[in-house]
C-alpha cells in the first residue's frame, strides 16, 4: 500500500470536529450574558416580515416560510402584535333582524366597543317595553279610557239593534243576538213565540202572511249586518288607535333616548324606527306573548326581533386584533349559522349566527398554519375567496355530493380589511404556487426563515444568550462557558459543518432543559460540560435500540461485514438509516462480479427494483466512467452485476456510486480491497469524488462496528474531501484517530480511493493511450482487452 498517500489524505483529529474554546466566549457562566431577544441569525427573514407588515393594502400578504424549529410562528406572532399595537381598533360588527326579509340579516358596523353596548341597550329596551307595555294596558287610565271607547261602540251597535228589534215587533217577530248571529221567532200579540204546534195550527192565510213577514225580517237583518260590522271595525281602529297612544306613551320616550344616544349611527336609528313600527304592528302577538311548548322546544318570542348579535367587537384604544386560528376549518374561518330544535323543525334566525376567525381578525392580521389551512375542506378556497372579493360571507360549503341546505340565512356580508400571514414550510410555498394562480397575487411576499447560520464569534455569543434567555425562561440553573461551548458544538453538529450553527433552536433548548435536570440530579451549582453530555448521551440511548439490533445482528454474524482482511470484488459501502427520532450509520458490503459479455454494467438492486432513480443514476455514472477511461479502443466487452449484500428493502441515493466502482474496479484487476477499510462518496463520469450526507453518522457507524470487532490502527473510512468541512465526529472517534486506532482519509478522485483501498497505483495514462504498467488501470485495461479478442475470436 502507497503509505505516502495515505499519509497525504489521512486527516488530523483537528480537522475531524471544530471545538469551542470555553474561553473565547468571554464569560464564567451565563448568570453574565444578558438572555436573547431576538431570533439568532434570521435578520433576512425578519426584515421581510416587518416589510410585508408595513403596508396597510390588503392584498400584501404573506407566506413565512421555513424549517419547523427555527422559531418562524413565534417571531411572526411577536412581530405581528408590535406592528398592530401601534393601530386603531377597528369597528364592531353585529348582525340585526331585516324586518323586510328575515332571511337576509342586516350587518351594522358600529365604533370600537360599542357592539356590546348596543345589545346592552336593545336588552334593556325589550326588558322595559316587557314591564312598561302591560303596566300601561293595566293601569286605571288605561281601563278608563279603553271602557270609553267600548262603551260608544256598545251604543251605537246598541242603537242598530234596537232599531232591528222595533222592525221585528212590527212585523210579529222577536229577534235573540247571539255570538252564532241573529236568530228571529214569530210572536203573538202578547209577544209569546209561536211554537211549530200552534203555527200548525194557524190557517194557510195566517201562515203565508207569518211567513212573509219573515222574509221582510230577514232583508231588515241583511241590512243591518254591515252596519253591524262597520260598527265593529270601526271599534276596533279605535281600540288599537287607544293601543298605540298608550304604548306610545309608555315607552316613546325609551326610543326617542335611544335614538338621541345613536345620533351618529344612522344605521342604528333606522333600526330603531324599524322596532318600533314592527311593535306597533303586531301589538296583539306582542301582548299574548309565545304559545307555551314542552320543555326543550322553542318558539321565537315576537321579542327576539329586537335583539343584537354582537359577532366581533374590539376594545377601544387596544390595537388591531392579531387572531393566530389553530384549527382553520371552513367554520372557524368565516362563521357559521346554529340551529334550535323547534316544534317541528330546526329553526335558526339571526341570533343564531356566529363569527369566525376572519371577524376577530377583521381591520388586523390572521395567522395560519399553512399545512392546516390546505387540508381542511373548503378552508382554503373559503379564505382566498374573502381576501379576492374583500368581504366575509358567513354561508354553508358547496356539498359536492349534494344534499339538503343546512340553512336558509344569507346574511349581508361584511367588508373585509384584514392582512392573513400563512406559516409554513417552503415546500409549501412553492406547491401552493405552481398548483394555484392567484397564491401569488394574494399572498406576493415571502419571509424565509433559514435553517443555518454562520458560525461567528458573534453568532456564538447570541447561542450564549439563547441559552441564557432559557435559563430565565424556565429557571434553570446557570450554564458554565464549556457548558455553552458544547451547546455551540452541538449546534455545529446538528447541520453537520463546521463553519455553521443550526438555527433549529427547539432540538437545542431540548438539550439545554433535559443538561439542567442532570445537575440537579448532581446537586450541582451551575450546569457544566458534563451535564450537557450527559443529556446528549441519554438521547441516544433513548432512541438507539434499532442501532443497537442492527449491531447486534452484525455482531451474531446475520448480517456479514468484514472489518479485517482483503477480498476481490468487495468493498464496505455505507449507508444512513433514520429512523424519524434519530439517524445512524452502518457499513454495507457491496460487490462486484465481472466478465466477457456485452451487457455492460447490471445493477441487481435495479433489476429487483429496489433502485431509486437517484441511485440509478448513480449506476449510470458508473457506466459512463468505464467508457472514458477504457471504451477508447473498442466497445467495452463487459458484462459486470453489481450488487448491495442483504439489502432487502429500497435503496436510494448516489453516494455508494464511488464505492461501486471500487469493487468493480476490484473485480475487473483481480485486486484485492482492503475490508478494514470503508467508503463513501459519489462518483462523476470523470472520476471526480463529489460530496454526500450523512458523513458524521456513516464515519460513526463504521466505527461502532470497529470497535466491536476490534480496532487495529488500520481501520477507517475514506470520505469526499469536500465533505470535510461537514465534520462533527463524536468525540470518542475524534479520540480514536488522535490515537491511531482509528482513521479518515479524504479523496478528490477514484484513483486516490483505490490506491488506498488496494495499494497498488491507479495508474497514469501514457502516450500511446496505455496505463503505467503494473497499475490497477493497466490491470483492467488488459482484462477488458483480453476479453475483446475472445469475443472477437467466437464471430463467425
Amino acid at each position: 500500500m502507497s503509505e505516502s498517500l495515505r499519509a497525504a489524505r489521512r486527516l488530523g483529529p483537528e480537522r475531524l470536529r471544530s471545538i469551542c474554546d470555553p474561553g473565547s466566549l468571554g464569560f464564567a457562566t451565563t448568570a453574565d450574558v444578558p438572555p436573547l431577544r431576538d431570533l439568532v441569525g434570521q435578520a433576512r427573514a425578519i426584515e421581510a416580515i416587518e416589510f410585508a407588515l408595513s403596508f396597510e393594502d390588503r392584498r400584501y400578504n404573506a407566506y413565512v416560510a421555513g424549517p419547523s424549529g427555527t422559531g418562524k410562528m413565534t417571531t411572526t406572532r411577536r412581530l405581528v402584535e408590535i406592528a398592530a399595537s401601534s393601530r386603531p381598533a377597528p369597528s364592531d360588527w353585529c348582525y340585526l333582524h331585516c324586518f323586510a326579509d328575515p332571511y337576509r340579516p342586516v350587518a351594522v358596523e358600529l365604533p370600537a366597543g360599542r357592539g356590546p353596548e348596543l345589545a346592552k341597550d336593545l336588552a334593556a329596551l325589550v326588558a322595559r317595553c316587557k314591564v312598561e307595555i302591560p303596566r300601561a294596558f293595566d293601569s286605571e287610565e288605561g281601563e278608563r279610557r279603553r271602557g270609553e271607547v267600548a262603551g260608544v261602540i256598545g251604543e251605537r251597535r246598541e242603537r242598530v239593534l234596537s232599531e232591528l228589534a222595533r222592525t221585528a215587533h212590527g212585523l210579529g217577530f222577536g229577534i235573540q243576538v247571539s255570538q252564532m248571529g241573529i236568530a228571529t221567532t214569530p210572536v203573538d200579540p202578547s209577544g209569546e213565540p209561536i211554537g211549530p204546534e200552534a203555527f200548525a195550527a194557524l190557517s194557510p192565510e195566517q201562515r203565508a202572511q207569518i211567513e212573509e213577514s219573515g222574509e221582510k225580517v230577514q232583508r231588515a237583518i241583511g241590512d243591518a249586518i254591515p252596519a253591524l260590522r262597520k260598527i265593529e271595525r270601526d271599534g276596533q281602529d279605535l281600540l288599537l288607535k287607544q293601543d298605540l297612544e298608550v304604548v306610545l306613551f309608555a315607552v316613546g320616550h325609551l326610543f326617542d333616548s335611544l335614538a338621541a344616544k345613536y345620533v351618529d349611527q344612522h344605521a342604528v336609528v333606522e333600526h330603531l324606527a324599524a322596532i318600533r313600527a314592527d311593535l306597533l304592528d303586531h301589538m296583539a302577538e306582542v301582548r299574548a306573548g309565545p304559545p307555551q311548548l314542552p320543555a326543550g322546544l322553542a318558539v321565537p318570542s315576537p321579542w327576539d326581533r329586537y335583539e343584537a348579535n354582537v359577532v366581533v367587537t374590539n376594545a377601544p384604544g387596544g390595537g388591531a386584533p392579531v387572531v393566530f386560528e389553530s384549527n382553520p376549518t371552513f367554520a372557524n374561518l368565516v362563521g357559521r349559522i346554529d340551529f334550535r330544535v323547534g316544534p317541528a323543525a330546526a329553526q335558526t334566525d339571526y341570533r343564531l349566527i356566529q363569527g369566525g376567525a376572519l371577524h376577530r381578525a377583521n381591520g388586523g392580521f390572521l395567522i395560519i398554519e399553512a399545512r392546516d389551512l390546505v387540508t381542511s375542506p373548503f378552508a382554503y378556497d373559503a379564505v382566498k375567496r374573502a381576501l379576492r372579493d374583500g368581504e366575509i360571507r358567513i354561508e354553508t360549503p358547496s356539498n359536492p355530493v349534494g344534499g339538503v341546505p343546512t340553512s336558509t340565512l344569507k346574511p349581508a356580508p361584511i367588508p373585509l380589511r384584514l392582512r392573513v400571514l400563512l406559516v409554513g414550510e417552503s415546500g409549501g410555498y412553492v406547491a401552493l404556487l405552481q398548483l394555484d394562480e392567484d397564491f401569488g397575487k394574494l399572498f406576493p411576499l415571502k419571509a424565509e426563515f433559514t435553517p443555518v447560520i454562520e458560525r461567528t464569534p458573534a453568532a456564538q455569543r447570541q447561542y450564549a444568550a439563547f441559552v441564557s434567555a432559557r435559563v430565565a425562561q424556565h429557571g434553570l440553573r446557570h450554564f458554565t462557558a464549556a457548558a455553552v461551548a458544547r451547546i455551540i458544538e452541538l449546534g455545529g453538529r446538528l447541520v453537520a459543518h463546521q463553519e455553521r450553527l443550526a438555527a433549529r433552536f427547539d432540538e437545542i433548548e431540548r438539550i439545554v432543559v433535559e443538561a439542567d435536570r442532570w445537575a440537579r440530579v448532581a446537586n450541582a451549582a451551575t450546569v457544566d460540560a458534563a451535564h450537557v453530555d450527559q443529556a446528549l448521551e441519554h438521547r441516544e440511548r433513548r432512541a438507539s435500540l434499532p442501532e443497537e439490533e442492527m449491531q447486534r445482528s452484525i455482531d451474531e454474524g446475520t448480517l456479514i461485514i468484514h472489518t479485517r482482511g482483503k477480498v476481490i470484488g468487495q468493498v464496505n459501502g455505507l449507508a444512513v438509516l433514520d429512523t424519524g427520532d434519530r439517524a445512524f450509520g452502518r457499513p454495507t458490503r457491496i460487490t462486484a462480479r465481472s466478465g466477457m459479455g456485452t451487457e455492460g454494467v447490471v445493477d441487481i438492486t435495479r433489476e429487483a427494483a429496489l433502485s431509486g432513480p437517484t441511485h440509478s443514476k448513480g449506476v449510470l455514472t458508473i457506466a459512463g466512467y468505464l467508457l472514458g477511461a477504457y471504451g477508447r479502443r473498442h466497445p467495452l466487452p463487459l458484462t459486470a452485476h453489481l450488487s448491495f449484500e442483504q439489502s432487502y428493502g429500497p435503496v436510494e441515493g448516489d453516494s455508494a456510486s464511488s464505492a461501486e466502482l471500487f469493487a468493480l474496479l476490484s473485480s475487473l484487476a483481480e485486486v484485492p480491497i482492503d475490508q478494514s477499510i470503508a467508503v463513501t462518496g459519489s462518483v462523476d463520469q470523470r472520476g471526480v469524488i463529489q460530496a454526500i450526507g450523512g458523513v458524521n453518522e456513516k464515519i460513526e457507524g463504521h466505527f461502532a462496528v470497529c470497535k466491536t470487532q476490534g480496532l487495529t490502527g488500520e481501520q477507517g473510512v475514506i470520505i469526499p474531501a469536500s465533505n470535510v468541512r461537514h465534520l462533527m465526529l463524536d468525540r470518542e472517534v475524534v479520540a480514536a484517530v488522535a490515537e491511531g486506532r482509528f482513521h479518515v482519509w479524504s479523496i478528490e478522485t477514484i484513483d486516490q480511493g483505490i490506491e488506498l483501498l488496494t495499494g497498488v497505483p491507479a495508474g497514469e495514462r501514457t502516450s500511446d493511450d496505455a496505463f503505467t504498467p503494473g497499475t490497477i488501470h493497466a490491470m483492467v485495461t488488459a482484462k477488458l482487452d483480453g476479453f475483446a479478442r475472445q469475443l472477437a475470436e467466437r464471430r463467425p
